[in-house]
């Protein structure tokens, strides 16, 4: 391989409320502006949560202690445990930023692609997965698609909190961009000859993950440096999109940060 040496404006995507123990303590414990509370009485106390709110309640946020019955006029048809929030909108990256802080983070970058995610807990599983295994950022289209919205940050477990993710008008130029800036750019799609695991997965990568339904565009493909897919054994065809996306970044790590343990 030889060495590779524009975005969208600002985009920013409301959320009201965010819900869940994990994703509000992510929020608590980041630089989030929170700017109202509703908690259980029971959680206020909880040692993991006391300090937390305390401290954005010195910060302005407004704490209101109360029922089951109020949370669930808040977010009706959700598992809210007990604990809801109010914070500012989200604000995206430009894909230059995100990037640069790619780049600034690791000597191997891997930004990860998503061709049209339209499900949210599939969307906020793959930043979980994505933020623990150590990868550097997401970039999503603005239409036809997942957005940041409290179904993805209940689904990430807090992730968000620590991982970029930018929006981008045209999925394709943002691959271009991608490539200009030294990334390799991998799409996963199961028609592919090549399984990811015999490749030599170094340096910056861009993987890319096919929506539920349809898979990587024909237009993404052509425009991926390389094909790859996951070998299935059994008799299920196809894998779930955050499914396949957990598998990936697992071999991306498996092969850049552990090694096999001699007898």
């Amino acid at each position: 391989m030889t060495d590779r040496t524009s975005s969208s404006p600002s985009q920013k995507k409301a959320i009201d409320l965010i819900y869940g123990r994990h994703p509000v303590l992510a929020a608590l414990e980041s630089d989030r502006q929170l700017n109202r509370l509703w908690v259980l009485p029971q959680l206020r106390r909880d040692r993991r949560f006391k300090e937390a709110i305390d401290r954005a309640k010195a910060n302005g946020a407004i704490v209101d202690e109360t029922n089951n019955q109020r949370l669930n006029q808040l977010v009706p048809g959700v598992n809210h445990q007990g604990i809801v929030a109010k914070v500012a909108p989200y604000t995206y990256l430009e894909l230059a930023d995100a990037i640069a802080l790619a780049v600034e983070a690791s000597a191997e970058p891997v930004i990860l692609v998503a061709d049209g995610i339209v499900d949210p807990h599939n969307l906020g599983a793959i930043i979980r997965t994505a933020e623990a295994m150590g990868m550097q950022g997401l970039v999503i289209p603005q239409r036809r698609a997942a957005a940041i919205d409290p179904t993805v940050m209940k689904a990430s477990a807090g992730a968000l909190e620590h991982f970029p993710v930018a929006r981008v008008v045209n999925l394709n130029r943002a691959i271009a961009e991608l490539k200009t800036s030294g990334f390799w750019v991998y799409g996963l799609t199961s028609i592919a000859e090549t399984p990811l695991h015999a490749l030599e997965l170094k340096g910056a990568i861009a993987l890319v993950i096919g929506s539920e339904g349809r898979g990587l565009s024909s237009s993404i493909q052509k425009n991926c440096d390389f094909l790859t897919s996951i070998p299935l054994l059994g008799k299920t065809p196809s894998l779930n999109a955050s499914v396949a996306a957990a598998m990936a970044v697992y071999e991306i790590s498996r092969q850049r940060n552990f090694r096999k343990i001699s007898p």
